[in-house]
């Protein structure tokens, strides 16, 4: 598989929206003045913002597939107004109807990983070629 990448840029309202939808409104994410005080200097992007704009990216590119594990970290932030590069490769195909992905998001500017892990996903529409 060729490797998937998007860069997107998020925006301090992609934080305010998501922590409105998930209930997580934490300070690091949502209060420019509180972040300012911490070791970030600035907000900081949810962990699973990331991951579902990489799991919007999944899907695009598999309709239908369906998430069986994940396994994530989170190694460095994600600031707002940086343009950031989400990846995903193929790792392995244990079964024909199954994928092993790595999931990336890098910091474009300076290859910096914010996100890195994998998932293992079901296709549904049948087998990858």
């Amino acid at each position: 598989m060729t490797a998937i990448r998007e860069d997107r840029v998020f925006t301090q309202t992609d934080f305010d929206r998501f922590a409105a939808l998930s209930g997580d409104d934490n300070p690091i994410h949502v209060d420019p003045a509180f972040s300012a005080e911490t070791r970030f200097g600035r907000t900081v992007a949810h962990g699973m913002l990331l991951y579902t704009a990489l799991w919007g990216l999944v899907r695009r590119h598999f309709p239908g597939a369906v998430q069986e594990t994940q396994d994530l970290m989170f190694p460095a932030p994600t600031y707002a107004g940086e343009t950031m590069r989400l990846e995903v490769d193929l790792l392995d195909r244990p079964a024909p109807d199954r994928l092993d992905l790595a999931v990336r998001v890098v910091a474009a500017a300076d290859g910096t990983v914010t996100l890195d892990g994998r998932t293992r996903v079901r296709l549904t529409g049948g087998e990858f070629r």
